[in-house]
């Protein structure tokens, strides 16, 4: 009997591997690539393509689908799948789907979806709490990839991405020039630092104070989900990473920030791969009204987050610079600079009056916000009447920025009671209409995250879609619906992690972090066309560095018009329009309008896989609402916390020392500086001038100290103790 039971078992195992074996992996199964939280709503999309060029592919799903437990191939949940729609085709994916649902599943562990009769499969994939805590961090780390003068070095960048401080050559930006007297030295200023803004590596002030607003939202609405662990240069330093990457940004901005407060619109810098081989020279634009009220919503808020962390002293600098810019934005109401025809920057970040009103309500709800003066109380509850939210009783992702100003002033103490009920009341009916919950009611989405349109950055108005869904939460706009909203979100997480017709993560190189189809190029100058080292994942050497976001799907792409005709100067560039892949996103379902692709003209690709700040904060904001907690909330009392992220090899001629010591320390620092000396209760004990070189520090009793050193328009803190 023993040996009749063990052939059983035996006879079993094989009859079970062989039916794992014969499993086949279908690219008409689509999941969430990274996985699901237990508690969430799981629902793989079955898809048989109807429209666009996979028309002619069928598939016809069984009848008996199973999620498998990879670790020991039980099925552990089996159902049959629900069609969508009685059978209707969803016309912007171009696909007739089914829905496996099976949430009910809440075990962690990596599993597939099985079609048990077909014996195929979707990609493996995880079920657990944390299981976007990697994509976060990678996520963000793209923040640190676009620094501009800063290099990347082992071990904070990996050693396939790493590359030198880039545009801290003659002329560029540490001795930036106007554009309109590029050989005049004395228009000299240091604009050195910031964020390469997408593809391209210039730095837009408005576009940057958006950024930071947004990193800082994610901060305050989730504290505990911000770690000090991020592998980016400042971690381990008491501050959670995206305030660090914040003040690199703050930073930035504050040097653009003229002596009358007004604010310089945008630097302009060469391109290059990798960025540290630029030569060419940087260029500024002109000071605008957008941008100083950009700038004074940045300081304002980023005052008030720094000094709950401790930061007392870098928030008094913020909150100086945030008054400042106000006041000139105020008196300048409408200065503006077209860069159109300048040749300064890709892009043109000036506004119309009605985005500048915008701006203007925002710094003032921040400045109500960080002061508690009634005039920005008084300003924002004479204005925000002209918004097109509160006009039109409509919200929509493309207006998510501003429709979020109004929504923000409602969390204000002090905030005006009926203007506070009026947005609220706005926002709920917008919410509540036929593209948002109405969308949501009558899964308008095969993919279960609808958009009204795709275009271009469409992942970016994907995010911002969620965020809406999200938004109604934070602003407590209709509890009843929180679970529906906050479902509704995550749903269009998964929609980037995969959750699409094309199978697609539109995540760069994360195929070893849990995708299986993560974007393999994008157009970037870094990583461009023809690198050998960062072309492409799988054909050059590394391809991009993970976790940037493409543009994603855009019905609006196209070769350039020069193609049509054979015109496009040469016969090669003539050639180039014959990209098979480029020509077959043209003219697709919109969901389909999409190729991993990383071509430049006139192939056009930056209108589908261009990645930008302002995508990446908007997903970053997004996912962090689903990553498990596992921080602390830092809120410290100490008037002047110490932290070492200004530090870097532009400021390294400056040095304290000996440090400790038992008399002096000697402060060295070239040129014009200023030392001001604080206990480690924030209390200012001193002031020093001096040029080059100081001595001080005698007559301090034993203890521990900040020396706060300003010079160059920039403030390094430095630890000392005193023996």
């Amino acid at each position: 009997m023993l040996k009749c039971s063990n052939k059983l078992v035996l006879l079993f195992f094989f009859v079970v591997w062989e039916n794992v074996l014969a499993q086949s992996l279908s690219k008409y199964i689509v999941v969430d690539q990274f996985g699901y939280r237990p508690s969430a709503q799981k629902v793989a999309v079955l898809r048989d393509p109807v429209m666009g060029n996979d028309a002619a592919e069928s598939f016809s799903p069984g009848t008996s689908y199973s999620l498998v437990n990879t670790s020991n191939n039980a099925k552990v949940f089996t159902a049959a799948p629900v069609i969508w729609q009685s059978g209707k085709t969803d016309s912007t994916a171009g696909d007739k789907v089914w829905w496996f649902d099976f949430s009910s599943v809440t075990t962690p562990g990596t599993y597939y979806v099985l079609d048990v009769q077909k014996n195929l499969k979707s990609y493996t994939f995880d079920i657990k709490d944390d299981i976007y805590n990697t994509v976060l961090k990678h996520a963000v780390r793209f923040f640190f990839y676009q620094r501009a003068g800063f290099a990347k070095q082992q071990p904070y960048a990996d050693a396939a991405w790493v590359d030198g401080a880039s545009h801290l050559k003659a002329l560029q930006d540490k001795n930036c020039r106007s554009y309109s007297t590029p050989n005049d030295a004395k228009s000299e200023k240091d604009l050195r630092g910031g964020w390469y803004d997408a593809g391209d590596l210039n730095k837009y002030t408005a576009w940057t104070g958006g950024y930071i607003n947004e990193l800082l939202k994610a901060y305050e609405e989730s504290p505990k989900v911000w770690t000090d662990d991020f592998n980016i240069p400042e971690s381990n330093n008491g501050i959670p990473d995206i305030l660090d990457e914040v003040k690199w940004g703050m930073d930035y901005m504050r040097r653009l920030q003229n002596a009358d407060g007004s604010l310089i619109s945008l630097v302009g810098l060469s391109g290059a791969s990798p960025p540290s081989s630029a030569t060419g020279q940087s260029l500024y634009g002109n000071a605008t009204t957008a941008a100083t009220l950009k700038g004074a919503a940045a300081y304002a808020f980023g005052s008030r987050v720094f000094r709950k962390i401790g930061l007392a002293c870098y928030a008094d600098t913020l909150q100086a610079a945030a008054l400042k810019a106000w006041t000139w934005a105020d008196a300048n109401p409408a200065v503006t600079w077209d860069n159109s025809n300048t040749g300064v920057g890709a892009g043109n970040p000036e506004v119309n009056d009605y985005t500048r009103l915008i701006y203007k309500l925002e710094a003032a709800a921040q400045l109500f916000a960080l002061t508690g003066d009634t005039k920005y109380r008084t300003f924002f509850d004479n204005n925000y009447t002209q918004s097109h939210m509160v006009q039109w009783y409509y919200v929509y992702p493309y207006e998510h920025y501003e429709q979020e100003v109004l929504m923000y002033y409602t969390t204000l103490t002090n905030a005006t009671t009926s203007v506070v009920n009026t947005i609220k009341d706005r926002f709920l009916s917008g919410i509540n209409g036929g593209n948002n919950f109405g969308a949501f009611d009558s899964k308008k989405s095969g993919y279960l995250a609808y958009l009204e349109s795709y275009v271009w950055g469409s992942n970016n108005v994907n995010s911002m879609q969620g965020l809406e869904f999200y938004e109604s939460v934070k602003y407590g706009v209709n509890p009843s619906r929180n679970t529906d909203a906050m479902t509704a979100a995550e749903n269009y997480v998964h929609y980037i992690h995969g959750l699409n017709p094309l199978n697609q993560c539109y995540l760069t190189n994360m195929n070893g972090y849990g995708a299986d189809k993560s974007a393999t190029q994008l157009f970037h100058t870094w990583f461009a066309d023809g690198s050998t080292k960062w072309d492409q994942v799988g054909v050059s050497s590394y391809g991009p560095a993970p976790g940037f976001l493409v543009g994603g799907a855009n019905y609006q792409y196209g070769l350039d018009g020069c193609c049509s005709n054979n015109s496009c100067g040469s016969s090669g560039n003539n050639a180039l329009c014959n990209n098979a892949q480029a020509k077959a996103a043209i003219g697709q379902p919109p969901m389909k309008s999409f190729a991993d692709i990383n071509d430049n003209w006139p192939v056009n690709s930056w209108a589908i896989t261009e990645p930008s700040c302002g995508y990446q904060v908007s997903y970053v904001r997004l996912l962090s609402k689903f990553v498990k907690e596992n921080g602390s909330i830092i809120n410290s009392t100490s008037g002047c916390t110490v932290t070492d992220i200004e530090k870097s090899e532009n400021n390294s001629a400056i040095s304290v020392y000996p440090n400790p010591s038992n008399s002096n320390f000697m402060i060295k620092c070239p040129g014009k500086f200023v030392v001001n000396t604080y206990d480690f209760t924030g209390k200012k004990i001193d002031s020093i001038s001096g040029t080059d070189f100081v001595t001080l520090g005698q007559s301090l009793p034993a203890g521990q100290y900040v020396f706060q050193i300003e010079t160059n328009g920039d403030i390094i803190m430095e630890k000392v103790i005193k023996k």
